[in-house]
């Protein structure tokens, strides 16, 4: 790969001869921070308004090897969003945020790459449809950068990861080339799956512009509950049954430490707290079934039929107390911010597997340092967010040097039950080394030949998912 120049004022001028002027940033600040304050990037902000526009600032961007950082809603927790040691454009779609059409009976809406998740989900809900990706961001996360990073959230167990809601996409690639996959087909086996291969690829082979997206028909009922298990292994036969007795109408299965409500009260985040004693595990389990059946006495059913299993539980009797059980979920990470981890791992394991990493990690961990552990997170799909915080009354500060051994741990602890230190935010620039790691050396072959192909200059994202050929580590 060639050697990258910075987008200094002498570019800018030119790019201001061939995009509008409307489409420059007057103060990147907002662009150069992330949720978690690890990295203080820089860089000029183009915001294009068109694809045409993306193109043209694309190839001007190849010819002059200028490096390119898409940029989505920002809300990315692994870097991939910015760059800290070289000066590249960062291309911000925000304003690329309209929906082109909607094909309520094909099931299909079709977007630009920065309109943001809520705005695409209330769309659905006024064309009567369900556009199910669901996540905590979903207020700034936009469409293109949920793409980008393949995102999960809460209801994969019933409509899987982002992938799964995408049938087509516009795509810029690094010499300004528009691809037009575009399709609303659910079948089109006609060569390799482009598709498939820019969804997760981080903005490092191509700029997502435009996506056609799977809408689902809305459920006619839904309903909440909070079920205390013994422990791990209780909760993954809790899964099993669940999935027996309700089928595919589980929407989400969530597994939550006592922890996580320590915290809760430790930060002063005021919730309802649904027992008076705070159990060590507990399910939280959404199920959505067409009209005419009820959801709430599926739950009731499943209750009974799993006493064996579950000693306690609440199941929402009004659309407020299921709001009051899901804000527990919610607001934990929020908690865990203000609480300060040293190091939070999101991982994914085979779910016959997760009850013993959970036994497992914790002595490993213990050899490090007296720390404390929140492990919740979507059981439904093997997906833990497993965080590890300073003994209580000390901050997170005084553990700092503590961090690499204890990712490590948690990381090695994971490949060894064949899982992923990856399971839905990324690899960005946090997780590169341990891509490198971990990764399956043919995989990291064939990855390293497609980046090649596709940006031959590297200007995409330099030294996301794969080291910048001039980075060392």
């Amino acid at each position: 790969m060639s050697e990258l120049r910075p987008a200094d004022d002498g570019f800018l001028r030119q790019l201001r001869g061939l995009i509008p002027d409307a489409a420059f940033q007057a103060d990147p600040a907002p662009f150069l921070t992330e949720p978690r304050g690890r990295w203080q990037g820089r860089g000029q902000v183009v915001s294009p308004a068109t694809t045409q526009e993306v193109s043209v600032l694309l190839r001007a961007c190849f010819d002059a090897q200028v490096p390119v950082v898409p940029y989505g809603g920002g809300t990315g927790l692994v870097g991939g969003q910015i760059a800290e040691d070289i000066t590249p454009v960062i291309l911000s779609l925000h304003r690329m945020a309209q929906v082109r059409a909607v094909f309520p009976e094909e099931n299909v809406i079709e977007v630009d790459a920065g309109i943001i998740l809520a705005d695409v989900q209330a769309v659905a809900e006024a064309a009567g449809r369900l556009f199910p990706l669901s996540l905590a961001s979903e207020g700034s996360a936009r469409i293109g950068g949920l793409l980008a990073t393949n995102a999960g959230g809460l209801n994969v167990i019933r409509y899987g990861n982002a992938r799964a809601q995408c049938l087509g996409l516009e795509v810029v690639l690094a010499d300004g080339t528009i691809w037009n996959g575009m399709s609303r087909l659910r079948k089109d086996n006609t060569g390799y799956d482009l598709r498939d291969l820019m969804i997760g690829s981080e903005g490092t082979l191509g700029v997502i512009t435009g996506a056609s997206l799977r809408l689902m028909p809305r459920p006619g009922d839904e309903a909440t509950a909070l079920f205390v298990v013994p422990d791990p292994t209780a909760a993954v036969r809790l899964l099993a049954r669940t999935g027996e007795r309700i089928g595919e109408a589980v929407t989400a299965f969530e597994l939550i430490h006592r922890q996580g409500l320590a915290f809760l009260a430790e930060a002063g985040i005021a919730h309802h707290a649904p027992f008076v004693r705070p159990p060590e595990w507990m399910v939280l389990i959404k199920v959505g079934l067409p009209t005419g059946q009820s959801a709430q006495a599926a739950l009731e059913q499943l209750f009974e039929g799993a006493l064996d299993l579950v000693s306690d539980g609440v199941i929402a009797q009004s659309q407020q107390q299921a709001q009051d059980l899901w804000a527990i979920r919610e607001l934990i990470p929020e908690a865990n911010r203000k609480i300060g981890s040293i190091s939070s791992h999101d991982i994914s394991l085979p779910i016959s597997a997760i009850p013993d990493f959970i036994a497992k990690a914790p002595d490993e961990i213990g050899k490090i340092g007296p720390f404390r552990i929140n492990c919740f997170g979507h059981l439904g799909d093997g997906n833990l967010h497993y965080n590890v915080f300073p003994p209580q009354g000390t901050s997170r500060d005084a553990y700092l040097a503590e961090r690499e051994a204890v990712k490590t741990t948690v990381h090695d602890l994971v490949h060894s039950f064949g899982g992923s230190v990856s399971a839905e935010h990324g690899i960005g620039r946090l997780k590169v080394a341990d891509l490198e790691r971990y990764g399956d050396p043919a995989k990291l072959t064939m990855m390293r030949a497609i980046k090649t192909a596709l940006d031959p200059r590297g200007i995409l994202n330099p030294g996301a998912v794969l080291r910048h050929s001039g980075d060392h580590g």
